[in-house]
């Protein structure tokens, strides 16, 4: 609930402070005068500079920045030399900042019910002035330095040019005019105030005349008139009220007003916003006194003294819905932050936190005791307070996760009108809201151009919004932290007050009490009127902390909270949960009185289509924990409640920041069914919240840093998780979840896909549907009646296709101004004077003009995928949901806000998740056509494969993923045939035959262009080939077919697999005569194997051994021949003998020249044994069981050059000899080898088939369709030398490639010599070893 957000200790105390809205910067200055600019959320420090003294390192900076731009040297000194003297103030200022200063000025201003219409309308966000710079502003005694944090580039303006008075204070005018410039107010020591332009750097204009000593501290503020004002303090004591609307260029301003504020100076102003009044001031004094102003009769409200004996120092106006009385933080000289509760009624004072409970217990010494000197609230997230202390600076957060007190209602159908309820000060009231007409985005004008050339629906100003609050008449019985929600049927407001603990259960149509009692935790049924509740025994009341506390009377407070914690935890751990259901009477009845048989004791329930019980897992706490629990102030009325047992909030969230991941998420969280209340899967992790779709399709968990998102049907699957930390709610529309984070608003576009168990579920309906109805006609017509019921026969169409689920994460909203870029060359050195300024409108206007583009027939098209993040709302926000077309978000202060969603990135993708695709293609006609792709890619996602194609800026290779998605057959054929290039390939007209194509005589370059592009798509061919047999589109095969062979005609076009493949599926059509053709052109190309497997598809085996033979491939004839018993076997064998002969013989006849002569000098030694070997018989290898064929002689060199000029690289063919002993016969036989007297061939070991049995196929062996003999492919050449004896000692060995495919790379010397054979892949490499 409170925690430590981030500490940085420091050596010296930090008197000055300042958080930047956006970034997570804080600028810090401590006694010594040194400012240091420090990242809290990544811990770095991202400047430091010395202010009060010279910084050594900026004066050298600067000189070296002069001398770059070729400036001599001043003759006085630069300004960095001169001493800054005691810092007084420091701020940011930038885009940013300007801003959210007139936003919060403004929201503040338009809540007076007197509010004039031009403060409550739209804002409109100023434009741009800072150029994309981050002003780092030091105001020191003698001088203010303005420093930009991009460029790290700074100028110090010296008091002289304002008037030589010392500097104490500052604050930033500025309106939100186009053309305005910055500018920057000064509070002096003589009690005028000094403005400085921010464009030219010249003092601009004086006010005077007000007070009598140095002025103290200066704000601006807008009142309900709208007119801009700015309040300054004096060290006298007075407040004096001055117009800050700079229109009037008069030099000299004299005050409006001017008011005694305190005795002896005033300390420090602020702003505070009231919800439903006018804004107030709230001064501080030197006099211990805190006072509060109205700003339209500028009267005292209330004086107080906050902590007696002691001055406070810092004052922030706070707004946080787990505190909803404590509307005002201050900090005197102690270590508490301390709260005022009801600063106009009762005005009790108390500690909100014990800061030395929080920074680690080493920093602080025995002997030393914290003290805070400053306090900055965080102005956009009010959780995080920022505290300058003795020991560093401590930024504490306060439960970040609470959200304000108000429950959408259901908006009647049709109508307009939105209504939430919402509890004010023991009050039950109700807010209406909707779109004022004027400006409502689905009513057809935001695609319309406004006059400046930019979208309406893209302007980033606020929607207009028209709301109304209501009384009603039904006082509720606490004005503590309340939790509401409402029923699934919206008939019933239950509203729980966790620190009483009680709740109320409201009808609405009536505002009657149905249900009450004591309970801290409330969860509904999202699909009946039900609920259950942690029914707990009631606490004992806690002591109130009187007006007026101190540190003595905090650490009683702190005892006494500590003392009743032991009782709060017996009656936490006796509580159990219990479901109720509400009748339509409006009777409210127990259905169950104790869910779940878990001891532990219950920490939070989850509403949903399952109810989510959390336990308390028992843990060792750590001595850290302990004092960080114990810490925990109890404020049973108003602020952080009587225990750390809230709904949103456990006891641990004091040392979360401790824990280890292990026990980070501990599995603690069960599920239970509504209808039986028994436990439905396993423990999991606890979610900080659940939301669970209305349809009950899907659910998210939200954790710490991630959201996990489920499908609920048919059943339960994990979809995914999407990266959004610190998410504190969302809302389901359809299959869009929109998350609010404390600074973003996203929103998740989620699709489950199509999973392996949804088309088993379809299959299983249809097939109970199916039963369903044959039992009907058995029942009524008899057996006979069953041959009528047909089975629904699936269309060959239908084919599911599975698809993965989607997650896609969009930013609506976040408080960043759209970035601007930076001008990294100089800082603007003009001497022109403020009015002149008719450059910037211009550089506006044109930007805006570039913003769109327009498209046929006017209508304006969206150039950016998404549009700019608009602003989101301050502070915690419920999401009401999606009405209207916009996004409703309702903020704190009970005030709805709305989103635009009208961008046509954003509309196409809600309208499709929402289901309704076709208005989503109609509005992409709204976006840039650069965008379809990624658009259509969504909706492919979302399942809309067939819509998406109706977009018209979709690339053609998209266009075919999109129609193949669809089963658009003849779309996706288009496609290929347009990508590829191929429209006029493999027509049956004459000019473009296949001959054609070989000699590519006919249109040269377009054919190979096509044939080009068929090859770079030819696994999309394939594919598509494929779909249309499943689906009986035989016309559409055959005309990818058609390019397909044309293709696989040229040589070395397609791959072998990919021939392969082609010749399967032109026999599976009965291409017969395009698949012969394919063998000739393969046959011709050199490509035996392929040919070789076509010819099988065709069963052709003389083609096959023809393939074979005349692409060199003896081996794998002379396997087929022998396997087939064809007549050809003898020749075969002979022909392949005779070639492996010439493998041996062959020697190259002459060095052609010196590399060559080097290369073979280099491979003779290798090869120099075999002169040992006398004269050799000839080889014979043979098929199992062959006779022998005879011998031959062989006249041999004793030493060859090469054996293989044609050997294919990475096979080489080593010829070695061992102990060979002369005169023994060298035989190469089948099976009748003898170990170690004869050459034996052998392979690597494999089983040796039978003489009768067939080799066993190879990789690409297929059946033919006559007599079913496998075909032999390179790869089942192991056979034939498997059929050899395995030799084991000094055996010489030829492996199937050397026996078969290597030797058939030699042709006879009669025989003109054929193409080398290209060896297949992936086979072990050839050795051949003569013994």
């Amino acid at each position: 609930m409170l925690r430590l957000k981030a500490f940085r200790p420091t050596n010296d105390k930090i008197v000055k402070i300042q958080l930047h809205p956006t970034h997570p910067w804080l600028v810090t200055a401590d006694a010594s005068d040194h400012v240091s600019v420090w990242n809290w959320e990544h811990r770095q420090v991202i400047y430091e500079l010395k202010a009060g003294g010279v910084d050594q390192r900026r004066l050298v900076g600067a000189k070296l920045e002069k001398l770059a731009e070729g400036e001599l040297e001043h003759k006085g000194k630069p300004t960095e030399a001169m001493r800054g003297g005691s810092v007084k103030q420091v701020n940011f200022y930038d885009d940013d900042v300007r801003f959210w200063q007139l936003w919060r000025n403004r929201a503040a201003a338009a809540e007076a019910p007197t509010a004039v219409s031009n403060v409550t309308s739209g804002f409109a966000s100023p434009p741009p002035s800072t150029k994309g710079r981050h002003f780092l502003v030091i105001c020191c005694v003698n001088k203010a330095i303005f420093l930009d944090l991009v460029t790290m580039r700074g100028r110090d303006i010296p008091k002289q040019e304002l008037d030589n008075k010392s500097l104490v204070c500052m604050e930033f005018l500025s309106r939100s005019a186009v053309g305005d410039v910055p500018l920057v107010a000064f509070g002096s020591s003589d009690g005028v105030i000094r403005v400085l332009s921010m464009i030219s750097w010249k003092l601009v204009r004086r006010y005077t005349g007000g007070h009598k000593g140095s002025i103290s501290c200066l704000m601006t503020f807008m009142a309900s008139s709208g007119e801009a004002l700015l309040v300054s303090g004096g060290s006298d004591g007075l407040l004096i009220l001055w117009s800050a609307d700079h229109g009037q260029d008069s030099r000299e301003l004299v005050p409006k007003l001017s008011l005694k504020a305190h005795d002896g100076g005033v300390v420090a102003v602020e702003l505070s916003r009231v919800m439903g009044g006018s804004p107030q001031l709230i001064t501080i004094g030197a006099d211990k006194t805190l006072a509060i102003w109205d700003t339209v009769s500028f009267k005292e409200l209330r004086r107080i003294k906050p902590v007696p004996k002691l001055a406070c120092h810092s004052v922030a106006s706070w707004c946080h819905p787990r505190a909803p009385n404590l509307d005002i933080l201050t900090c005197v000289k102690d270590s508490h932050i301390w709260a005022i509760e009801h600063p106009t009624y009762s005005a009790l004072t108390r500690p909100l936190c014990e800061l030395s409970s929080l920074v680690p217990p080493q920093v602080l010494a025995h002997h030393k005791k914290l003290r805070v000197y400053c306090m900055v609230a965080h102005y956009l997230q009010p959780h995080l307070v920022a505290t300058g202390t003795n020991v560093g600076v401590i930024i504490s957060e306060f439960d970040p996760r609470s959200l304000p007190a108000v429950a959408p209602l259901p908006t009647p159908s049709g109508s307009r009108d939105h209504s939430a309820v919402y509890i004010v000060e023991r009050e039950l009231k109700l807010v209406n809201f909707q779109l004022s007409s004027a400006a409502n985005p689905s009513l057809g004008n935001n695609g319309s151009l406004s006059e400046t050339g930019r979208l309406k629906g893209d302007l980033p100003d606020a929607l207009q919004i028209k709301q109304i609050k209501k009384h009603i008449s039904t006082p509720v019985p606490h004005d503590s932290y309340s939790i509401l929600s409402v029923s699934s049927s919206g008939k019933y407001l239950a509203v729980v007050w966790p620190d009483i603990p009680y709740f109320s259960v409201y009808k609405v149509s009536d505002w009657s009490i149905v249900d009450s009692g004591s309970a801290r935790l409330l969860a509904w049924d999202t699909c009946r009127d039900r609920f259950a509740i942690l029914e707990s025994a009631l606490t004992p009341r806690l002591p109130i902390i009187p007006k007026g506390g101190s540190s003595r009377k905090a650490k009683e407070a702190a005892a006494a909270a500590a003392a009743a914690q032991a009782a709060a935890a017996s009656a936490a751990s006796s509580a159990t949960v219990q479901a109720r259901i509400l009748l339509d009477d409006g009777t409210s009845n127990i259905l169950m009185r104790s869910i779940g048989g878990s001891s532990e004791p219950v920490i939070g329930l989850h509403g949903g289509a399952l109810l989510g019980v959390a336990y308390r897992t028992s843990r060792r706490i750590s001595p850290i924990a302990a004092t960080a629990i114990s810490t925990i102030q109890s404020m049973p009325l108003s602020g952080f409640g009587s225990s750390g047992l809230s709904s949103f909030t456990t006891f641990d969230d004091g040392f979360s920041s401790q824990k280890s991941p292990a026990e980070a998420a501990p599995q603690n969280f069960q599920l239970y069914s509504w209808e039986t209340f028994q436990p439905v899967g396993g423990l999991l992790p606890q979610p900080e919240w659940t939301a669970w779709d209305q349809t009950v399709e899907y659910c998210a968990f939200a954790y710490q840093h991630y959201i996990v998102i489920s499908s609920l049907r048919p059943q339960y699957r994990y979809l995914g998780d999407v990266a959004i930390p610190y998410a504190t709610g969302a809302v389901w529309h359809r299959r869009q979840l929109f998350v609010v984070t404390p600074t973003t608003i996203e929103c998740v576009f989620v699709d489950a896909g199509v999973a392996a168990i949804d088309v088993e579920t379809m299959k299983m309906k249809e097939e109970m549907k199916l039963k369903e109805a044959q039992s009907r006609a058995v029942a009524e017509h008899g057996e006979l009646a069953l041959i009528a019921v047909e089975s629904s026969q699936t269309a060959a169409q239908d084919r599911i296709k599975l698809r993965p689920p989607m997650l896609q994460v969009v930013r609506l909203a976040s408080f960043q101004h759209a970035p601007s870029v930076p001008p990294f060359l100089t800082m603007p050195k003009q001497t022109k004077v403020e009015g002149d300024d008719s450059m910037m409108p211009k550089d506006m206007e044109e930007r805006k003009v570039n913003e769109i583009a327009v498209g046929g027939g006017g209508v304006a098209v969206a150039v950016t995928r998404f549009p700019t993040e608009q602003k989101r709302p301050i502070g915690p926000l419920v999401v009401v949901g999606v009405k209207d077309g916009v996004l409703w978000l309702i903020d704190r202060y009970m005030c709805a806000h709305a989103l635009s969603l009208s961008h046509p990135g954003i509309r196409c993708r809600c309208l499709a998740a929402y289901g309704d695709s076709v208005s989503a293609v109609k509005w992409a006609s709204r976006l840039g056509r650069e965008h379809h792709d990624d658009l259509a890619q969504f909706m492919l996602g979302m399942g809309y494969a067939t819509e998406a194609l109706h977009l018209p800026g979709i690339s053609k290779r998209l266009e075919f993923d999109l129609a193949m998605q669809s089963n658009d057959l003849k779309r996706a054929l288009q496609c290929l045939t347009t990508m590829s290039n191929s429209r006029d390939i493999g027509q049956d007209h004459p000019g473009l035959d296949l001959n054609d194509i070989l000699t590519l005589t006919t249109k040269k370059e377009n054919i190979v262009e096509a044939v080009q592009g068929i090859v770079k798509f030819a696994k999309e061919f394939l594919d598509l080939i494929d779909a249309a047999d499943a689906t009986g589109q035989a016309n559409i095969a055959r005309e990818a077919l058609k390019r397909l062979a044309a293709a696989g005609s040229v040589k070395g076009a397609l791959q072998g697999h990919e021939l392969r493949g082609l010749a399967l599926r032109l026999a599976n059509h009965g291409e017969l005569t395009r698949l012969s053709g394919l063998v000739t052109n393969l046959i011709s190309l050199g490509l035996g194997r392929e040919a070789a497997f076509s010819a099988a598809i065709l069963g052709d085996n003389a083609l096959m051994e023809k393939a074979w033979q005349d692409t060199g491939m003896l081996a794998e004839a002379v396997l087929h021949a022998h396997a087939h018993g064809r007549p050809s076997l003898k020749n075969l064998v002979e022909a392949w003998n005779k070639m492996l002969q010439k493998e041996v013989d062959h020697t190259p006849t002459a060095k052609t020249d010196a590399a060559a002569a080097f290369l073979a000098s280099l491979e003779e030694p290798k090869l120099t044994s075999l002169a040992e070997a006398g004269k050799k018989p000839p080889i014979e290898i043979l098929p199992p069981g062959m006779p022998s064929l005879g011998s031959i002689t062989i006249q041999k060199k004793p030493v060859p050059g090469s054996l293989n000029s044609q050997q294919q690289p990475g096979k080489p063919l080593a010829v070695e000899g061992s102990q060979q002993q002369p005169g023994k016969p060298l035989a190469i036989e089948g099976s009748q080898q003898q170990p170690s007297e004869q050459l034996a061939v052998e392979a690597p070991p494999t089983t040796t088939p039978t003489e009768e049995s067939t080799p066993p196929p190879g990789e690409g062996s297929e059946p033919t369709s006559g007599d079913k003999a496998p075909i032999q492919s390179s790869e089942s050449n192991s056979d034939l030398a498997a059929s050899a004896s395995v030799e084991r000692a000094p055996a010489a060995s030829i492996t199937d490639e050397a026996a078969s495919e290597g030797p058939s790379q030699v042709t006879d010397p009669q025989e003109k010599p054929q193409d080398p054979v290209t060896p297949e892949t992936n086979v072990p490499e050839a050795s051949f070893a003569l013994v």
